[in-house]
This record gives C-alpha cells, sequence and structure tokens, in this order.
C-alpha cells in the first residue's frame, strides 16, 4: 500500500493572524478590564473584598500643545481615558 504525496489542506477561516478580542470588536485593554472585573467578581470572601478594592484606579493627565504642558485632570473610569 503507497501513501499518498497529496498534502493534506489545512482549513482556516482567517486571511490574517489576528487575536480574538479584535475578533469580537474590542481593545486589549477593554478585554482585560472585563476579564479582571470578571475574576474579581467570582472569588469568595474575604479575597473578594480585597481584590474589588484594587479595581479602582485614578491618575492625573494633561493635553499639551505647542510644548506646553496644559492644566492636570483627574481621571479616574476608563470612559475618560484617551479624551
Amino acid at each position: 500500500h503507497m501513501r499518498s504525496s497529496q498534502p493534506i489542506p489545512i482549513i482556516s477561516t482567517m486571511t490574517t493572524p489576528t487575536t480574538f478580542w479584535r475578533l469580537a470588536g474590542v481593545s486589549y485593554v477593554q478585554y482585560v478590564t472585563k476579564a479582571s472585573s470578571t475574576v474579581r467578581a467570582a472569588l469568595k470572601e474575604p479575597a473578594k473584598s480585597k481584590a474589588l478594592a484594587q479595581e479602582t484606579f485614578s491618575y492625573n493627565k494633561s493635553i499639551w500643545s505647542n510644548g506646553e504642558q496644559g492644566a492636570k485632570q483627574l481621571t479616574d473610569t476608563l470612559a475618560a481615558v484617551g479624551k
């Protein structure tokens, strides 16, 4: 019995490599935020309270114009990031 010399076809649904969160229409930051929130919500006490306390964040942002830094603004929501 002789083996066939024809290659085995590879089935691909994508023409270029991409990540699954891009296929879902979200950014990496949105994906990580949702995944980490889901994991924190699934924890049992007391780990849940400790993890939820770490979920909050804030930082100062400022807009630069003509080489000058503008006024600093407190940012504490993901919706405000990048705006």
